[in-house]
């Protein structure tokens, strides 16, 4: 088992082959449209970890490079927006593995994160320190899901801002 962070702009194409094949194992959309939105959608600078058996590719997490406005102030944080474990390895304890590997890279990089859940996700997710956000302090709420927060006191409203 390895772990690896990589910026978008540090992945060959074998890997985001592997990335995009994931994905397509559970949000079944087709490789060439994955392939469409990874290349939309994606920054640079984004964060990829990934997790390795020799050279297969069985869990993924994007952490998205944004921008929340909270004042008057811009401030970076990293959006949690991909998170899947092969569905071959998902009862072999791997998601716990990589859910902490996330946390570790969330505080290495000094910066917070924000994630999006249904309900059914909010019990795995608090295990890892994830702190449910009151819909109340944040402003435009646009999906009727959950927001959760890693590594940083909410003292005021948000607002969501763009991608970097």
């Amino acid at each position: 088992m390895r772990f690896y962070s990589k910026k978008t702009f540090q992945l060959d194409k074998t890997i985001i082959n592997k990335i995009l094949n994931l994905k397509e194992s559970y949000w079944k959309f087709g490789i060439k449209s994955q392939r469409q939105f990874f290349l939309n959608n994606v920054k640079k600078e984004d964060i990829h970890n990934l997790l390795f058996i020799n050279s297969r590719l069985i869990g993924y997490t994007l952490l998205k490079n944004m921008k929340i406005k909270r004042s008057d102030r811009l401030i970076n944080y990293l959006h949690f927006d991909t998170f899947i474990i092969d569905e071959k390895y998902r009862s072999m304890n791997y998601s716990p593995k990589l859910m902490q590997f996330n946390n570790s890279i969330i505080k290495k990089k000094k910066s917070f994160s924000i994630l999006l859940c249904e309900n059914d996700m909010l019990e795995y997710y608090s295990k890892f320190n994830w702190v449910k956000i009151n819909k109340k302090l944040i402003a435009s709420i646009k999906k009727k899901k959950n927001y959760m927060i890693y590594n940083k006191q909410l003292r005021c409203k948000f607002y969501f801002i763009s991608n970097s």
